[in-house]
Parts: structure tokens; C-alpha cells; sequence
């Protein structure tokens, strides 16, 4: 049957197919939906895992016990994910393993535009690139086999307009394959140095295996066109440049890109007289094919910033773009981000902006947007967890330079459990005063409202052990006198507990709790509480316009507020000094 589907959504389809019995993510654009979707299967255990390493270990430990396994991330969960990567490479699989890294070319949700098709090459472990919907279904299939055929873990690399986008895919039936039989062999999973070096001599003949099946295998074809030209490509880039170059040109389609074929590049270069390498971010293909001593021309035509399209193509190789490749008549206004309207975030960030000796380093999450103004308090933000340890670290330089900025750290609660708790364990053994705000909406919001530790239920749906952040920060060595759990929607409360970890002389914990106000339940429950001006004692101050809410705006002078906007928070309802917003709908 045939079906509309995104790239995630066939991925996930394709890996059932295969006969997958365990899936593990930690959800980030682009790879979210990879996960919620094999949650829909029943015969498959799926679990959003408390971030990208375990998730690997948790998939690896199935494929271990004869299991096929699969792991997804976005591309810079990777880099979490990469001490156990490299060596899974040296132990290989018993059950197919498969690890989905999403790149996010044009950074529409990252801190970052890496390639991460060089972990396939650092790992040396085989890597398939789909370059639509089908074959995400096909390639997922076929990964849990190359998989097992050669021993390794398998990157399967995808990038956000591959995972976004809807094409055509023929579903078929589910393989039922067994659980293979798992074999007590510490030579094989116990990594000691004796062992591992045994290892590098197994990985040595599996790259010559890999190598020569990356010649034959239908995965790198050759599309022969009418021209001269020859393009050398893979992924979403083969679109982007068949509808460029059409039949004009002739194509080697890479969806098996490591190891490369170099004989299949080669006898493609010489048939051809002008050699173009089309490919988005790093120059990966291209420095191959220069390595090869052969002429091509790549990067010093395309850009080396933002995804590709069919336009940015045109552009390059032939100059201004007449044909309208890509482009459409509808010019779509500017959208910056911003914290939604009735965020739990707000009050927290509008009430920290009153300090002007504070430094705050910000984290991964919907909290980013308080570096936006009118808040604009975010000084940093790098990774996951980092707020933490980088707000010790500035302590520390700071303090030797007799410098007096109080440091508050921001991060989220699904952060938090992620990659905050070693921060803040450092952060007390290290003394370092700094205030760790740990701002709990009950959610992982950014990514669209996904379970974590503490909401108390698993992906599958199933009720679990909640985590406790009080208590688990008082296991970290906060002293219970030093923790603050407030509601964010009260000001004066946040007033409080700001004022008191700025004054604090040790480590000091904010814990905001209240759930995002995008949640079902919670916008249903809210959804008759709307704020309004009362236009007689409104004196046209603008102090509420501070708090940054896209509810609250201001025309011709006077301020009003949005009613399909607003959800009657009512943090510029306590901001205003002249009490002239009212709620209404209580």
C-alpha cells in the first residue's frame, strides 16, 4: 500500500518492517517523530531515554542480547552518544543496530550546522543516506541487514528536509525475526585492552568487506543523462540537484556512503568531462573524489552556510535563478522566536532582568528565548547541561578576579535529567555560589511535549515513578535550606526566591514549577481566562509591554491584549502598577 509519509515516519515504518524489537531516542528536531511513531507498534518497546548515550546503551545492550535495535537523535546528540559509538564499532552487534543521526542543515533547531556524516568515517562504521520517503522505509530495512551481515553498528543519516518532508512510500508486511540466540563471549563485549586491539583486527576486515560491497551495491547508482556533466551526490541533495540538472546531466546517487566506492567514483569521472560534487554543509564526497587525484568542482561553488535548495543550486552553478527553481509567489512575513504567550518561563525572566550585577548562562530548551528582548537576559548557551557547569566555571574566573557578578544558571527540567546533574554535583563539591534555576513546565516542550523523568509516564503510555527534582537535588548535596519551589506565575514569590539565591553564600536551587500552558489539559482548563485592559486606569506606562508577551501589544499608543492570544497567566496583570488589567473567565 501506498502512503504519504514523512521521512521519520518511514523510517519508523521501514524499521518495523525489519522485525525492530527495541527503540530508544532522546527527542530533538529533526528526529523526534522517529520515536513517537514506533511507539504506535505494539512489537516494538520504545522509551525516551534520559539522553542520546543512554539511549545508545540501551539499544546496544539489546542488540547484545540478540535483539535488532535502533536509536535516534538529532545531530548533535551524537556527540553525546559518541564514547560508547566508537567502541561499539570495536565490539560489533549480535542483533542489528542502527543508529539515526538528523542533521539540521540551515540550523532551524540547533545551536550548530555539523556534518555528521564523518562519524561513520571516524567510527568506521558503514553509513546509508535516503534521499526521500521510500527510501527511508527501504534503507531502514536494509541497514538491520548490512547490520548483521557485517558485524556493526550502521549510521543512518538523514537531515531535517528528508525527515520533514512527505513523499509517495509503498508499505509492506512486518519480518518476524526472532530474538537471536545470545552467547556468553567477553573476547567480543568486554572491551579491555587485549580484547579491543583483537578487535581493531576484526574492523580491519570488515572496511575491506564494506569496501568492495560499496561497489556492487545497488545503493551507489549511476543515472546516466544526455550532457556532459556528471554530479556526484547523496541524500536530499539528489533532488535538489535533479531538478537543477534533469536529464541534462548524469548522476552517481551515494545512499551507501561509507566507505565510499572508489572504483565506482573513478569509471563515473571518466565518463563524464565536467565533474560536479553537490552536497550540503562539509565537503565530505568532494575531499574523497580530490583525494582520488581527481578533478571536481563543489564547495568552492556552493555555500558553505544553510541547507540546500533547488534556487541556492541554480544560483551557483548558472547565476541568478530566472526559472523560479524552489520559489513560490507567497512571500511569508518574518517570525522570530518567542516564548508563547502565557509561558511559565516569563515572570521568572522578567523578574531576574531587575538585576544588573546577574550573569545568566542559559541552556537547550524553550528558555533559550530569554536571550529575545524585551527580556534579554541570557548570556550563553552552548549544549545540553551546560548552563551548569559553565555558570561554576565563570564563578571561578570571575571570583579570581575579584569580580562580584552572581551567576544564575537556567535549564529545564527534561535538561536537567539529561545533563545537569553532574554540573550541579560539581557545582557543591566545588563550592561554587552560584544559583541553578531549574525551570520544571512538567514537559520536554521545546520538541513537542514529549515524557521525561519527572512527568510520571513512559512513551508507551504506561504511569512510572516520577522524579523527584527537590529530592534529587538534595542527593546532589544542596542543602534542603538552600532549594526554593516556587510558582512562576507569582511574581512576588519569584521576586523572593530570586532576591534569596542571589544573597546565598553557597549553591543555591530555584525549582519554578507549573505546567507549559500549551499542554491539552492545561489550555483547555485556561481557556475561558483572558486578561484585558481597563482603558480608564490604563496611564499608558508600557511597563507590562517589559515582560515580552506576544498577547500584549501596543497601537497608537494604547495597550491591548489579544484574546485568541492570551490564556490570563496574568504575570502583566501583576507587572501593572495601576491595576488596570483585570482576568476575566474565573
Amino acid at each position: 500500500m501506498k502512503k504519504l509519509m514523512t521521512g521519520n515516519e518511514a523510517i519508523a515504518r521501514g524499521a518495523w518492517e525489519a522485525g525492530l524489537h527495541v527503540a530508544a531516542a532522546y527527542p530533538g528536531t529533526p528526529s523526534t517523530e522517529i520515536l513517537e511513531n514506533l511507539a504506535q507498534y505494539k512489537e516494538v518497546y520504545s522509551e525516551w531515554a534520559t539522553n542520546e548515550k543512554v539511549a545508545l546503551e540501551v539499544a546496544a545492550g539489546a542488540s547484545m542480547a540478540g535483539g535488532r535495535a535502533l536509536c535516534a537523535m538529532k545531530h548533535v546528540g551524537l556527540n553525546v552518544a559518541a564514547d560508547p559509538l566508537f567502541t561499539l564499532a570495536y565490539t560489533g552487534v549480535n542483533g542489528g543496530l542502527v543508529i539515526v543521526t538528523a542533521d539540521d542543515p540551515g540550523l532551524f533547531s540547533s545551536q550548530n550546522e555539523q556534518d555528521n556524516r564523518f562519524y561513520a568515517s571516524h567510527a568506521k562504521i558503514p553509513m546509508l543516506e535516503p534521499s526521500d520517503s521510500q527510501e527511508c522505509l527501504d534503507f531502514a530495512k536494509e541497514a538491520f541487514e548490512l547490520s548483521e551481515r557485517f558485524d556493526t553498528p550502521l549510521l543512518f543519516r538523514v537531515s531535517t528536509r528528508i525527515c520533514h518532508s512527505k513523499t509517495l512510500a509503498e508499505t509492506g508486511q512486518r519480518a518476524e525475526v526472532g530474538i537471536k540466540r545470545y552467547a556468553k563471549d567477553p573476547s567480543k563485549y568486554v572491551m579491555a585492552p587485549a580484547h579491543a586491539k583483537r578487535r581493531k583486527a576484526v574492523m580491519t576486515e570488515r572496511i575491506a568487506a564494506m569496501k568492495e560491497f560499496s561497489e556492487s551495491t545497488p545503493l551507489n547508482r549511476v543515472e546516466c543523462g544526455s550532457g556532459k556533466i556528471g554530479i556526484i551526490t547523496s541524500g536530499v541533495s539528489y533532488c535538489h540537484a535533479k531538478e537543477v540538472f534533469g536529464d541534462d546531466a548524469s548522476y552517481l546517487k551515494l545512499g551507501f556512503t561509507w566507505p565510499l566506492p572508489e572504483k565506482k567514483i573513478r569509471e563515473f569521472a571518466a565518463s563524464v568531462e565536467t565533474l560536479y560534487v553537490i552536497e550540503e554543509n562539509e565537503a565530505y564526497i568532494e575531499s574523497f573524489v580530490k583525494s582520488l587525484g581527481i578533478s571536481c568542482t563543489g564547495r568552492e561553488k556552493l555555500p558553505w552556510i544553510d541547507e540546500l535548495t533547488p534556487e541556492r543550486v541554480y544560483r551557483s552553478f548558472f547565476g541568478e535563478d530566472t526559472q523560479g527553481h524552489g520559489k513560490t509567489d507567497i512571500n511569508v512575513p518574518p517570525r522570530p522566536p518567542v516564548l508563547c504567550a502565557g509561558c511559565t518561563h516569563r515572570g521568572f525572566f522578567y523578574e531576574l532582568g531587575k538585576y544588573s550585577d546577574v550573569v545568566v548562562t542559559g541552556d537547550i530548551g524553550c528558555y533559550t528565548l530569554g536571550m529575545v528582548p524585551p527580556l534579554s537576559v541570557t548570556d550563553s548557551v552552548v549544549c545540553m547541561g551546560a548552563s551548569v557547569s559553565m555558570g561554576a566555571g565563570f564563578f571561578k574566573a570571575s571570583n579570581k578576579a575579584g569580580r562580584k557578578e552572581k551567576v544564575f544558571a537556567v535549564i529545564g527540567d527534561s535538561t536537567f535529567f539529561h545533563s545537569g546533574i553532574t554540573g550541579l554535583i560539581d557545582a557543591v563539591v566545588n563550592k561554587a555560589p552560584i544559583v541553578v534555576n531549574i525551570l520544571d513546565n512538567r514537559i520536554t516542550a521545546m520538541t513537542g511535549h514529549q515524557e521525561n523523568p519527572g512527568t510520571g509516564r513512559t512513551l508507551m503510555g504506561e504511569e512510572t515513578q516520577q522524579i523527584d527534582l527537590r529530592k534529587l537535588c538534595v542527593a546532589c548535596g544542596v542543602k534542603e535550606e538552600n532549594i526554593r519551589l516556587i510558582d512562576p506565575y507569582d511574581l512576588s514569590a519569584t521576586r523572593d526566591a530570586i532576591r534569596d539565591g542571589h544573597d546565598a553564600a553557597e549553591p543555591f536551587v530555584i525549582i519554578t514549577t507549573s505546567p507549559c500552558a500549551l499542554i491539552k489539559e492545561v489550555a483547555k482548563r485556561r481557556a475561558n481566562m483572558k486578561c484585558r485592559v481597563d482603558e480608564d486606569k490604563c496611564v499608558k506606562c508600557k511597563l507590562c509591554l517589559r515582560a515580552g508577551c506576544p498577547a500584549v501589544n501596543c497601537r497608537d499608543g494604547r495597550v491591548y491584549i489579544d484574546r485568541a492570544s492570551c490564556n490570563g497567566c496574568t504575570v502583566c496583570m501583576q507587572i501593572c502598577p495601576k491595576k488596570a488589567i483585570v482576568r476575566e473567565g474565573e
